[in-house]
């Protein structure tokens, strides 16, 4: 599909052999993207351009997993320019990829940990959500991305938890279930008002955890010495970098610092497989959590914007 609006031109790449056309913006996933291509977690009907002649004035890309039928997330927006350009690609490219009468997917950007710090960056971003709230998105939250290195010390265990590997899908489900009673997650508080919680537990599971391909007795539950269980550890890889997937404690057991036992069980984990790297996220506003990141040595190495159509 290609449409002209004005002296612009509108379309999707081609194929792999544009992907250079489409990286001539810059941003840190472009060198992701022809891996991403090859792996089907990207498609060329989903990455978009507009031109004017033969530069690239904006372009917008959505992401999913492999084998997903239709776009999962909008990861990638730029404009070189005038805000307008941005807007008109939005509004090409989103009835393309988007099926008919379906929410568009949430849009993220990765951004530098101190943007707000930096004039240009500060611009660019604002740009950005401008032209995403002209066709309907609105901020949805803020995010911290967070790494471990390889030579940060691991906090010593205390000896109060117990750890052992998850038994079967339906026990992890069930504390998944409790632990969003009271949870300071965006994502999950806005699950629980169109959802149960059981709901929001077994889609998160179905969507997301079990599709881990990376060893699933990774996972571990804390319990206390009797077997109570306290929270539960998922360490992950995503197909990019080893992640803490999901880390939480259930409500009953919440003000007793277990957190720290349970992170520094799940860090332990992946840095036993000696990773580069370890990853994880958290909500700005979820300030015990990124708190216990920061205990255990995680460093903020990003931060995340993230907007919906919701």
């Amino acid at each position: 599909m290609t449409l002209h609006q004005h002296d612009l031109t509108l379309r999707p790449i081609t194929g792999p052999d544009e992907l250079d056309l489409f990286n001539s913006l810059p941003y840190v996933l472009n060198d992701e993207l022809g891996s991403d291509l090859a792996a089907g977690r990207r498609r060329p009907e989903w990455l978009w351009l507009a031109l004017r002649g033969d530069r690239v004035v904006a372009r917008a890309g959505w992401w999913s997993r492999p084998g997903d039928e239709h776009a999962l997330l909008m990861d990638i927006f730029d404009i070189d320019g005038d805000v307008d350009d941005g807007v008109r690609l939005l509004k090409a490219a989103l009835p393309a990829v988007v099926p008919a009468g379906a929410i568009p997917p949430e849009y993220g950007r990765f951004l530098p940990a101190d943007w707000r710090n930096r004039q240009h960056t500060r611009q660019a971003v604002n740009d950005r959500m401008g032209a995403l709230e002209r066709v309907g998105a609105k901020l949805f939250v803020e995010r911290l991305r967070l790494e471990w290195r390889p030579g940060t010390p691991i906090p010593e265990l205390s000896g109060r938890l117990v750890f052992r590997p998850v038994r079967n899908a339906g026990e992890l489900i069930e504390l998944m279930t409790l632990v969003l009673d009271g949870t300071l997650d965006a994502h999950s508080r806005a699950d629980l008002t169109r959802m149960t919680a059981r709901q929001a537990a077994q889609e998160q599971y179905q969507n997301e955890l079990e599709r881990y391909a990376s060893p699933h007795d990774w996972w571990r539950i804390a319990t206390l010495p009797d077997g109570e269980p306290v929270g539960f550890v998922i360490p992950a890889h995503n197909g990019y970098n080893p992640i803490i997937a999901y880390l939480a404690v259930v409500p009953a057991h919440r003000g007793h610092g277990y957190i720290h036992d349970i992170l520094a069980m799940g860090t332990s984990l992946l840095a036993a497989q000696n990773v580069p790297r370890i990853r994880a996220a958290t909500d700005v506003g979820n300030t015990p959590m990124a708190a216990a990141f920061a205990r255990a040595g995680y460093v903020t190495i990003q931060r995340q914007i993230d907007m919906t159509w919701r």
